[in-house]
């Protein structure tokens, strides 16, 4: 029993001699990461601006300044006969997608556009 006891008490020194190694390791690496980290905002490149493509004055819709999001967008759709795919809607006018996608979503909830099949818009 006493040499199960001994035993038992070894084990311990040991493993507690093993979480204090963890420990100090865990230390090294918070403090190795946390030094990469300010090192790699300093010294990180911008990402430099993309120019803008130009724009072709023709192919752009006609839209009054003052003129909402929902109103540019149907009226564009509503200029176009067979309907109109949403690259060109983009492109007529000059929206980014999240601004297209929603404006598109608001239209067709109000009733004003329809769906002709995935992606093509018509006026309802």
């Amino acid at each position: 029993m006493t040499q199960a006891s001994n035993q038992l008490k070894s084990i311990a020194k040991h493993l507690t001699a093993l979480s204090k190694q963890v420990e100090k390791l865990s230390k090294q690496v918070d403090k190795g990461l946390a030094a990469k980290k300010t090192v790699s905002k300093s010294t990180k490149a911008k990402p430099k601006a993309k120019k803008a493509a130009p724009v072709n004055k023709v192919k752009m819709a006609k839209v009054d300044k003052g003129a909402t999001v929902l109103n540019s967008v149907f009226d564009v759709i509503k200029k176009s006969r067979k309907g109109i795919s949403i690259a060109q809607l983009k492109e007529k006018t000059d929206l980014n997608p999240r601004q297209l996608s929603n404006a598109l979503y608001k239209l067709t909830k109000k009733g004003s556009i329809k769906s002709m099949s995935r992606g093509i818009y018509t006026k309802a």
